[in-house]
């Protein structure tokens, strides 16, 4: 059979389950929908955390910008790896004593202010809704290759079945459909990492692999660097990227992973704080197995892809090369005519004037987008089509995943933190159900809208994301629990500034707002990826001193924080 045939098979079987959970898993009350009725065990939350942790920017993504920038792309594996830990360690516990069932429940109540409830929802949407808009992105790419469609349509298919498990099943449904995507998406993308290892390196663990030597006795990265000094780019395992921009870039990822509310939420899912401790446990080692697998594919698929396509007639290339280019996100022009597909760093001056002259070449020929590198990773090494598709369901479980808890997030935002706190407090639980419903089917065709329109590729997008909530949620969060003087009026400034500050940077570097330039004119040398760490720091400031300068919280709220922190009732949550 062919690759289209197998995917038909394999993602509609996916999606047959994925349909099938959420109907037996349907939610029949509010706590169901919000937090699953409290009742996960902690090895399955682990799963479902670490499929909602690992988006179409793990999946798809992160390998993708490894395996094209190298070194630099060790910032994603840092951050993101670092981040959980220690959202893990130091905050899942606290939140869980708390027994809310929201990030701006929590900060609403630790506040005691329906004002700074209302901005942390507005940070939640803002967040939730940039983040979802790169996973929306990644299901269109992986339905245009694979199914053949346009990725418009594929963003709507992908937002139809989105819309049936979340808006049914609500977070009891997302829950357990996360657990078998977890499973569908660490098979899918071990197994073609397992082959490739074997087939380059002999080694049948790709971390191994990555470290190993080819055939012909050279060190598979030294191999790399070879290739890529060849092609006029910096070695492969050399940083571009300044100091200060890679630590921001880790910091922000960091601090953003401890604030991101739809991961958050998944430690008010399990019965007891100690179970929020396990099911943390259980998901880092879940998420280690894709984390240190990730830079091994991405090497495997830069050596191929580079022994494949440079310098070789395009008449002989192989099939894949012309798959991807149906889809746009593969480019060749045959700039000087010779029918040669010439691969290499038209930048880097020196390496063109040296080789191009008397050879008629007229700059890079071959366009590769970053977002398709561990999907045409098993056709770039001619696996059997049954692998190929085993990837693309792999990838449409991790955008999938990631998608639904955000929009869950987006959904509980509207219907409980925004209509039964503060607009209809007296609104029946029926009604609060049909709200938060209500609210899933609107972000879900807000998501759709940003899948069509993305401001980025996948991983790009999610680290704007993460800058994002680093700079608005986890000082307002780390405060609340750590400094029971820190009250509304600090939370508040610190949360309005850091979001402001973190959105202008965003808009003057990314989108070319208010007369924004290039990497010359960042602030301390420092991305918009990165940013979120300068935000986030200024939201310290503003919020640590703002509180010294205005009354300090009541008293019953500073015992509440000092009992939050108190490890009595470890065994459970009672929310007091």
């Amino acid at each position: 059979m062919d690759v289209q045939t197998w995917t038909f098979i394999i993602v509609g079987l996916t999606f047959a389950l994925y349909i099938a959970i959420a109907i037996w898993a349907r939610a029949g009350s509010t706590k169901e929908f919000y937090v699953a009725g409290g009742g996960v065990p902690p090895i399955a939350n682990g799963m479902a955390t670490a499929a909602d942790w690992m988006s179409a920017a793990s999946f798809i993504s992160m390998a993708g910008l490894i395996s094209f920038i190298g070194y630099d792309g060790s910032v994603f594996l840092m951050g993101w790896t670092g981040g959980y830990v220690l959202l893990a360690l130091l905050l899942a516990p606290y939140l869980r004593k708390f027994g809310k069932f929201t990030v701006p429940d929590f900060i609403g109540d630790r506040y005691y202010s329906n004002i700074a409830r209302t901005v942390a929802v507005a940070c939640a949407l803002i967040v939730s809704f940039t983040y979802v808009a790169g996973q929306m992105r990644g299901v269109g790419v992986v339905f245009s290759r694979f199914l053949e469609v346009d990725i418009n349509v594929g963003v709507m298919i992908g937002m139809a079945i989105v819309f049936f498990y979340a808006v049914l099943g609500g977070m009891k449904g997302i829950t357990y459909t996360q657990v078998a995507q977890y499973c569908v998406l660490i098979f899918a993308f071990m197994v073609p990492a397992i082959f490739i290892s074997l087939a380059m390196t002999g080694h049948v663990i790709p971390q191994i692999g990555f470290g190993g030597t080819t055939a012909d006795g050279t060190y598979l990265l030294d191999k790399l660097d070879n290739l890529h000094v060849e092609l006029g780019f910096a070695a492969y395992t050399s940083g571009t990227k300044s100091m200060i921009d890679v630590f921001a870039i880790t910091l922000a990822l960091m601090v953003g992973t401890a604030g991101l509310p739809h991961v958050i939420v998944r430690f008010f899912t399990v019965p007891k704080v100690s179970d929020a401790r396990k099911s943390a446990g259980w998901a880092l080692i879940f998420i280690a197995i894709l984390y240190t697998t990730a830079p091994a594919i991405a090497v495997f698929a830069r050596t191929n892809m580079i022994n494949t396509v440079a310098n070789k007639k395009y008449t002989e290339m192989p099939s894949w090369v012309s798959n991807w280019e149906k889809t746009g996100l593969l480019k060749w022009e045959d700039k000087n005519g010779d029918g040669l597909v010439q691969y290499y760093n038209d930048k880097n001056t020196t390496y063109v004037t040296n080789v191009a002259d008397g050879n008629g070449w007229k700059g890079n020929e071959l366009t590769v987008d970053r977002d398709i590198m561990v999907l045409a990773n098993p056709e770039i090494a001619n696996l059997p089509a049954w692998v190929i598709a085993l990837v693309a369901a792999g990838g449409l479980a991790a955008a999938l995943s990631t998608a639904a808890g955000l929009l869950l997030v987006i959904s509980t935002a509207i219907s409980r933190d925004l209509i039964k706190m503060q607009i209809k407090p007296d609104i029946s639980e029926k009604g609060e159900l049909m709200a938060a419903r209500i609210g899933a089917v609107f972000a879900v065709m807000v998501a759709g809208y940003f899948g069509i329109n993305p401001p980025g590729f996948v991983a790009a997008t999610v680290a704007l994301a993460f800058g994002l909530a680093a700079a608005s949620f986890f000082p307002a969060i780390i405060l609340g629990i750590f400094d029971k003087r820190m009250n509304r009026e600090g939370a508040i400034a610190g949360m309005v500034v850091g979001i402001c500050l973190m959105l202008f940077y965003m808009m003057k570097y990314k989108l070319q707002m208010f007369g924004g330039g290039g990497a010359a004119d960042w602030w301390f040398g420092i991305s918009p990826e990165g940013f979120g760490t300068v935000a986030m720091v200024v939201n310290l400031v503003v919020s640590f001193v703002v509180s010294r300068l205005t009354p300090a919280p009541p008293l019953h709220v500073q015992e509440m924080v000092e009992s939050i922190r108190v490890p009595r009732g470890a065994g459970g949550a009672t929310g007091h």
